[in-house]
């Protein structure tokens, strides 16, 4: 198991570096640098030894602004690696995003921009940092960021319903407002809008919670929850896996194994391993406006940022409900202290409808049994979109990777003279909201019983076959297409054939249906990437052309926008390879080590009901067991048996395999 570096262990890797810089460093990142994977798999199955434990730290020198890479052997207490870098900028974290506001607000420039506006009190002005996104004025010569203003009437004010005409650009280091860049309609300056449009309680006319309709829901599991957890190791129904989590992915899920539930005496420890290691590796939202500054926007939420720099402390009651296990995070500062998010990982049940039923017309019998998942999850704030990352697994071995996407949209004012359309809509009086698109990337990293596996594509067809051997003309297959090259794995989704994708162990037949053992990947919320090819946005986002890429697995190529996302261009960087340079090498993936980047999202054509705060909107992809099992893997958990008066509460008994989890609806307050 691969635990996430220490609070000591961060700050004996500051230390370390700290005593051989030869300039003042700020720690842009701190985090475990993960072993080769063959050294950890041979300690892992018991014929290896420990990997050396090691930190990789993110630098960058305070005078000259140099990025460098350091590798620190925690194991001696010394720096095995020291590598500079160039023409590379690491994530903008919560720090960085900070120093654009605070430089802003009290820059002559910027006071004069909005005192163009009427806007004399500064403090009611605020600056949501961003990445630079296209710029072409600078290089690399300055770590750039820019910032979108906003305005506030009062404390609590929605800044999204009061955006400014102008953007502000950043020198991030040195703490310089390079430019000021105000657009201009008609050689005309935007008002502000200044509806208040709030949803905070202490905003609102709170008589409109009087058509509350809803009584409470109260889920309770008086025997406690059916998982353990033994450190970061978590085991589940016949799962068992390890919960990890560092400052870029967030959360990470590896070791994934299931126990073979036809051993009958359910003592046995025959585990099957199924992936090697889950985890989100990019989120690109390119913006779909080609009206200035629009044409800026792109953002990487995970490259460009940190889905672990970015998380929330999870509430309970908030952010989850029932009995609840939370794991705590520990990033860093920039001065290399140790950084502490507490519940950043939320751990639960949730009961799940049907996982199996039939009823036999003939005597009236119902066979029943009730399924539940386990929930992993966190959610991350990126300026002014939540997204909520939930991690199932359910009791046949499902796994689905659901996001709902919540928070504010992205707003800008409307001169008198435009209109939303058709690039945007005008979500309220002179605010306009712009066509965008959220495009995640989830690396699955395989072990389908064992490392060497394939990728097979199944198309849904016609069967092509004489009128003879199909006289009524019924016949469909599963059209498969073994693919052999990484260049064959670069595949787009077909609705028309209801495309999936089977991870398989060709050396590993189903001894019921003769196919090869595997997991399909099921992943029908991909949309296409819209931005024209030759565009910036496509270049920089080459990952998100395609719904799947299989790749052979390579150790520490993680990252299909590049290892420092920042400023690219998305041209070849011997520093910062992509996706791109790793499928350019066309090499096997036909029965070997392999990687999937699994692609899948929404196109967000906003509406007024998104606004002033957004209805949850969920998008998932799932892997499930395909020909892995002889025979239904949840035929384990009993028939549930509807205990007392079908009228209220229903309450599932020990003997259903579902320890007590009941929801109930009660009118008594919270």
């Amino acid at each position: 198991m691969i635990h996430p570096l220490s609070a000591a262990e961060i700050s004996a890797t500051a230390a370390l570096i700290r005593a051989s810089a030869q300039t003042v460093l700020k720690f842009n990142s701190i985090t475990l640098l993960e072993p080769p994977k063959a050294e950890y798999v041979a300690f892992r199955d018991f014929e290896g030894q420990r990997p050396t434990r090691r930190s990789l730290s993110i630098t960058i020198s305070r005078g000259t602004q140099q990025v460098s890479e350091v590798i620190v052997n925690l194991n001696t207490q010394k720096i095995d690696s020291w590598k500079n870098l160039k023409n590379v900028m690491p994530i903008l974290t919560l720090e960085d995003l900070d120093v654009i506001e605070r430089i802003a607000r009290v820059h002559p420039q910027v006071t004069e921009a909005c005192k163009g506006l009427g806007i004399t009190d500064m403090s009611k002005v605020f600056f949501d940092g961003w990445a630079i996104g296209v710029d072409e004025r600078w290089g690399f010569e300055r770590r750039l960021q820019q910032a979108l203003p906003y305005y506030r009437a009062s404390p609590s004010d929605n800044q999204y319903a009061h955006p400014l005409d102008f953007i502000v650009i950043a020198d991030t280091e040195r703490e310089e407002v390079l430019s000021v860049d105000i657009r201009t309609v008609n050689g005309e300056r935007t008002p502000i809008p200044m509806e208040g449009h709030n949803y905070l309680p202490e905003l609102v006319d709170r008589s409109i919670y009087q058509h509350n309709l809803l009584k409470p829901i109260h889920i309770t599991q008086p025997e406690g929850v059916s998982f353990t957890m033994r450190g970061r190791e978590i085991q589940w129904a016949n799962l068992k896996m390890h919960i990890g989590f560092n400052y870029r992915e967030g959360l990470v899920l590896s070791d994934i194994r299931m126990r073979d539930p036809h051993d009958v005496h359910g003592n046995g420890d025959n585990y099957r391993s199924i992936f090697n290691r889950l985890s989100v590796v990019e989120m690109f939202v390119p913006y779909g406006s080609p009206k200035t500054p629009h044409h800026k926007k792109h953002a990487f939420d995970i490259g460009e940022y940190g889905a672990g720099f970015m998380t929330n402390s999870l509430k309970l009651g908030c952010d989850c409900k029932g009995a609840i296990h939370y794991l705590d995070a520990v990033l860093n500062s920039g001065s290399g202290a140790p950084l502490l998010i507490e519940n950043a990982v939320c751990i639960h049940e949730e009961d799940n409808g049907i996982l199996y039923k039939h009823t036999d017309f003939r005597d009236g019998r119902v066979i029943s049994a009730r399924d539940r998942k386990l929930v992993i999850s966190q959610i991350l704030t990126a300026a002014n979109y939540e997204y909520a990352f939930y991690h199932t697994f359910n009791l046949d071995g499902t796994y689905k990777l659901e996001v709902k996407l919540t928070g504010m949209l992205n707003t800008y004012c409307l001169h008198s003279s435009e209109e939303s359309a058709p690039y945007g809509t005008e979500v309220a009086n002179r605010l306009d909201a712009q066509n965008h698109q959220h495009i995640f990337s989830l690396r699955v990293d395989p072990e389908i019983d064992g490392q060497t596996n394939s990728v097979i594509q199944n198309d849904a067809v016609a069967a092509g076959v004489s009128t003879d051997q199909n006289p009524y003309g019924n016949g469909f297959i599963a059209k498969k297409t073994l693919f052999k090259t990484a260049t064959d794995g670069a595949a787009s989704y077909c609705h028309e054939t209801s495309r999936t994708w089977d991870i398989i162990n060709s050396s590993k037949l189903n001894p019921i249906s003769k196919k090869p053992v595997g997991y399909k990947i099921v992943n029908t919320q991909c949309p296409a990437l819209l931005a024209r090819p030759d565009s910036i946005f496509a270049k920089r986002g080459a990952f998100a052309q395609k719904a799947l890429w299989v790749l052979p697995y390579r150790d520490y190529e993680l990252f299909p926008a590049g290892n420092y996302v920042c400023q690219s261009s998305g041209e070849h960087h011997p520093d910062n390879l992509t996706i791109t340079d790793w499928v350019a090498r066309n090499e096997s993936i036909d029965n070997t080590d392999i990687v999937c980047y699994v692609q899948f999202g929404l196109t967000h054509f906003p509406r007024t009901e998104d606004f002033p705060i957004m209805p949850a909107e969920p998008v998932s992809v799932m892997l499930r067991a395909s020909n892995f099992f002889e025979r239904n893997p949840a035929l384990w958990v009993p028939p549930s048996e509807l205990a007392g008066d079908a009228s209220s509460t229903e309450a599932f008994d020990g003997r259903t395999g579902h320890a007590g989890l009941t929801t109930s609806s009660s009118s008594s307050k919270l």
